[in-house]
């Protein structure tokens, strides 16, 4: 690990360090199609509390953002029925980095190129700390999950398998 300002800075840590919120950076060797698994593994944590930032679209094409826990899927079944509409299938990922400006594999729910809805798995929040990407492969943060809700206004739901 290395202090916060050896690394670049990208939107997702300018956004936290503009809200003033602790933050600690911890970087890895990213590892192609490695997922959670992979960076739980470099840095030493537990994989249920390294948070993945999925990129969804609605039929009608509007983007929304779920956190899920990383040992964990998402229903799509259930978000759409939570979210009140047909369908809801992951973006590709073109279509993620332009809603996100964010390459797969680096995305954060901070600091996004657009506004769009954020849900957050609601056992994520009972976490003590939690670790999510700061917006690059290899770079994770470790926040207090209540961030999710107070500078994303991320909405609770159920939807893990």
């Amino acid at each position: 690990m290395s202090p916060e300002h050896d690394f670049p800075a990208t939107p997702a840590i300018r956004q936290l360090r503009a809200a003033g919120v602790a933050f600690e950076l911890s970087a890895y060797t990213y590892v192609e199609h490695g997922g959670t698994r992979a960076a739980c593994e470099a840095l030493g944590i537990a994989e249920h509390a390294c948070v993945k930032t999925l990129v969804m679209e609605t039929p009608d094409k509007r983007p929304l953002v779920i956190l899920m826990r990383g040992d964990r899927e998402v229903s799509v079944k259930q978000l759409a029925r939570v979210l009140n509409v047909k369908s809801v299938e992951p973006c590709d990922p073109a279509t993620a980095q332009r809603h996100t400006g964010y390459q797969v594999g680096g995305t954060s729910p901070f600091g996004l190129r657009k506004p769009m809805p954020v849900c957050v798995e609601r056992a994520i929040l009972d976490l003590p700390e939690i670790w999510i990407n700061a917006g690059r492969r290899g770079l994770l943060f470790k926040i207090s999950p209540s961030l999710l809700t107070t500078l994303l206004n991320a909405r609770p739901v159920e939807v893990a398998v």
